[in-house]
């Protein structure tokens, strides 16, 4: 009851993950608790420019609102039957963001899939960058060898390939461990 008559109650927003051309990448409901008057904070959100704290509905997950790209409040944003999102005098396409997605700081990608006979987007993780840096780096198939220390940071090459005269240590270690320590 204080929160309302102090005019502190949280502020419903949907939490947009990422935005492309024409395809939003939507974390679902969550919340803000405005620390400043109502009326600024909702002008910051309309502008992009909160900062602060963002609870996620269900599940008490709270999350700082750097993670997002926008943080829209429930009325000016209107989701249709066919799951197109209302927003911006535009219609965009809706791609479901997992709970796995939301601190994810990379970019994300929609996905096509079927849930109770009815195709939807979900987003996922966009690794197509690490994909190419492993293929680029080996050939699957193909091992290549090179000589000792070629390739290997100078403090963990073996000491004893810089001193030419100095005994073979192996061969000294293994006698002790059989009994010959004569």
């Amino acid at each position: 009851m204080l929160k309302w008559l102090t005019g502190k109650q949280p502020i419903p927003v949907w939490v947009i993950k990422q935005i492309d051309d024409n395809l939003l990448h939507l974390c679902g409901q969550g919340s803000i608790e405005p620390q400043a008057k109502r009326s600024s904070v909702i002008e910051d959100l309309h502008a992009g420019r909160y900062q602060g704290a963002v609870n996620m509905a269900g599940g008490g997950l709270v999350l700082n609102a750097r993670l997002f790209a926008a943080l829209v409040p429930l009325e000016a944003l209107q989701l249709d039957e066919q799951g197109h999102a209302h927003w911006q005098g535009r219609r965009w396409y809706v791609a479901q963001a997992p709970q796995r997605c939301w601190t994810f700081e990379g970019r994300l990608t929609p996905q096509r899939q079927v849930f109770n006979d009815q195709e939807q987007l979900v987003s996922v993780e966009d690794v197509s960058d690490i994909r190419r840096q492993v293929q680029g780096a080996t050939d699957p198939g193909q091992v290549n060898f090179d000589p000792a220390g070629v390739n290997e940071h100078p403090l963990i090459a073996r000491r004893d390939e810089d001193e030419p005269s100095a005994p073979h240590r192996s061969s000294i270690r293994s006698d002790k461990w059989r009994g010959h320590d004569d």
